[in-house]
């Protein structure tokens, strides 16, 4: 298929009304065809969950060292320097992949669910000694994974502050230069170098994350120039995201009083409800690709150099492959979403998020018989995820 058979759309989905209620774009974007070009961009797009699929594990052919945002680093130089796993391509993307793998490993991860179930259950108790109106972000979705995350990578008390505003311009940047990204700019190289010092070896405690990847520096795994890098990508990409996926399953349980029920009755459903709300919201919603060579996908030909985007919320919706696709069913098999990316760069701390969903679920669902959402709440517009600012809840204790 020829670019002039491709079908166009000039609607930009980082426009503020798209980015503030992206499914009808999305739904449009996946019925004009398996392959749309953005005239607004100068890029293709994917919408299904077919060729977003196919995107996302052809890293030979659509690379993510040219970046994974609208920026071309074949072409420019990147604010930042680019992320080991994010923004690298094998061989370079191996040995910082191996590495976290085992740092974050399910050995690991074991020896942290008695620890962060005690951590969620406090802090629920601490919630709920309040008013039973009161917002579910910062007081649940923020809050928790800044109460256990840093601890666990290995960060002191202080700077942690800034976490959250260094994601949001991380995650805005991949997008164009709209005024999400000049807003986020002027602090943007105050917080990259406060979040790089907290990455050295010396800011770490010996006992986390951060200590066992610089660990892997001293036995030759990794160099360590990389080591601070792969600190970084914990950092980076373990905050913001979860915080997100956090407050999309507690706004899905907020609006569907049904589906809290049956989580009451088999609190074991807390992982397949987290990765249902993030299927169903899909904090992720965008990343890009850089074709390689001339790449046929979906029946068109991407050129070699050309950037491609693909709406991984779109494909999470996709009637193709979900049967009623716009409900939130915690009898659904939601795996095989695209919400942590697919293949070589699929997220490397999901397993991290969901531990930290179970853990907050579980203890919610023992105290709270009920919680409803009040109000339409706030959406936090960026560039790449699908964020909430404000979740006005009201619960009734168990």
């Amino acid at each position: 298929m020829s670019l002039a058979a491709v079908p166009t759309t000039t609607v930009d989905p980082f426009s503020p009304e798209v980015l503030a209620d992206p499914l009808p774009f999305q739904e449009r974007l996946r019925e004009a065809g398996p392959v749309v070009y953005l005239t607004s961009h100068g890029v293709h797009a994917f919408g299904r969950h077919e060729q977003v699929h196919a995107a996302l594990t052809n890293w030979q052919g659509l690379q993510s060292g040219a970046g994974v945002g609208l920026s071309n680093f074949r072409l420019e130089k990147p604010w930042r320097p680019p992320s080991l796993l994010l923004e690298s391509d094998p061989p370079r993307h191996d040995a910082p992949r191996r590495v976290l793998s085992a740092v974050l490993g399910p050995r690991v991860l074991r020896s942290l669910r008695e620890r962060w179930s005690a951590d969620a259950e406090a802090l629920v108790d601490e919630v709920l000694a309040g008013p039973d109106e009161f917002d579910a972000v910062p007081a649940l979705a923020e809050a928790f994974p800044l109460r256990v995350f840093p601890d666990a990578v290995g960060l002191g008390p202080d700077g942690r502050e800034n976490l959250l505003p260094y994601g949001n311009h991380l995650f805005n940047a991949f997008g164009p230069a709209n005024a999400l990204v000049e807003a986020g700019r002027p602090r943007a190289p105050e917080l990259g170098a406060r979040v790089a010092g907290q990455c050295a070896r010396e800011a770490l405690s010996g006992d986390g994350f951060g200590a066992a990847v610089w660990a892997a520096a001293d036995r030759g795994e990794i160099t360590p120039e990389q080591a601070p890098l792969v600190v970084r990508s914990l950092l980076s990409a373990g905050i913001d995201t979860t915080v997100h996926g956090l407050a999309a399953v507690l706004h899905a349980f907020a609006t569907h009083p049904a589906q809290w029920r049956r989580l009451r009755e088999r609190p074991q459903l807390a992982r397949v409800a987290f990765d249902e709300a993030v299927r169903w919201q899909s904090p992720v919603q965008t990343f890009f690709r850089t074709a390689t060579r001339d790449v046929e996908i979906g029946g068109t030909v991407i050129p070699d150099g050309g950037k491609v985007l693909m709406f991984l919320g779109a494909a999470n919706r996709d009637p193709r492959r979900w049967a009623d696709p716009d409900a939130f069913d915690l009898g659904r098999d939601p795996s095989g979403h695209v919400g942590f990316g697919m293949g070589l760069h699929q997220c490397v701390g999901q397993h991290v998020a969901r531990l930290e969903a179970e853990a907050l679920l579980t203890a919610l669902a023992a105290r709270v018989a009920s919680i409803r959402q009040v109000g339409d709440g706030e959406r936090q517009l960026n560039n790449t995820l699908r964020a909430w600012a404000s979740i006005p809840v009201r619960v009734h204790r168990a």
